[in-house]
């Protein structure tokens, strides 16, 4: 009896500790290490970075003063994300470079939070280059963050009645792939909906082409609704840390078809301690879903009565 204790409270130790190893929860960013220099000098040093680990910089912008969005991508990214239904969403990995209060902060979208609620599995080689080129101080963007089991598609959403990863917009069907790429580029060239081609990545062996949507000028003041990135991440993004990195936008030609997730499910991923209610809640920027979706519509050629 005295050795038979033992070995049951180290079996409840065991299943106790690999329940909590099951129970993984993720936070939708990473902080990079603080890098000497100023904005434009950092973001630079950051493309470099990339680079040396195998990225491909597809495209940068600033969507407001005192930040730099950079986006890369990288052939073990674009497969996997071919591999799954509308995996092409996850293509590109989002870094920030943002000032705050003097100081550069750099962070990334966190490959294993973003992988998982995409289908895109965990992504740890993606992870383990980002962290060699960029650091990886600690995960933020929420308190506690999501249980993995919580996150993949068909399983998360923000509350009740909030779309899931898979309740995609379908805003235009075209004859074919190429005509579709065709439209959309033409559309971002001309500015249509106040928006901005960030970058293009075509998917391996799949009629699958993403587009980086930034969204500088909206709808207009006269329309009302809270679409430009500057608008949006004024009150959503108040916290020390910043979620730069949530911008910009992904629009997808599937085939034929022009899609995009929908706003209300991507805004509530990327931040998903925001409270419905208060100063920095969802019901301040309540026209947003629709806003993008009508600047994304213009980008897809489908045009409203």
């Amino acid at each position: 009896m005295v050795t038979r204790y033992p070995k049951i409270f180290f079996a409840i130790l065991l299943l106790f500790t690999t329940s909590i190893a099951q129970a993984e929860s993720l936070k939708p960013f990473i902080l990079g290490d603080t890098l000497p220099g100023d904005l434009k000098t950092v973001a630079e040093f950051v493309k470099s970075k990339l680079t040396t680990q195998g990225f491909e910089i597809v495209g940068s912008y600033s969507p407001y003063a005192n930040a730099i969005v950079i986006c890369a991508t990288s052939n073990e990214l674009k497969a996997a994300a071919a591999r799954v239904k509308n995996g092409g969403f996850g293509a590109a990995q989002r870094i920030g470079v943002t000032e705050v209060k003097g100081k550069i902060q750099v962070s990334y979208v966190n490959p294993a939070y973003i992988g998982t609620a995409y289908g895109m599995g965990k992504l740890a080689n993606v992870s383990a280059k980002l962290k060699a080129a960029l650091g990886a101080v600690k995960p933020f963007g929420s308190e506690m963050g999501i249980p993995e089991e919580n996150l993949g598609p068909g399983v998360y959403r923000y509350a009740m009645f909030m779309p899931y990863f898979d309740d995609v917009d379908v805003y235009k069907e075209y004859p074919d792939h190429q005509s579709a790429v065709n439209a959309v580029e033409k559309n971002l060239a001309a500015g249509v909906g106040g928006t901005m081609k960030v970058y293009r990545i075509d998917l391996p062996g799949k009629p699958v082409s993403v587009f980086g949507v930034a969204i500088p000028k909206g709808d207009g003041v006269d329309k009302g609704n809270k679409d430009t990135d500057k608008e949006i991440m004024d009150i959503v993004d108040y916290t020390e840390l910043k979620h730069t990195a949530y911008l910009p936008y992904e629009l997808m030609v599937d085939g034929n078809r022009v899609i995009a997730l929908r706003a209300r499910y991507r805004i509530a991923l990327n931040f998903p301690d925001t409270k419905m209610y208060g100063a920095h809640g969802f019901t301040k920027i309540m026209t947003s879903p629709w806003g993008i979706q009508l600047a994304l519509e213009a980008v897809a050629g489908f045009k409203r009565n």
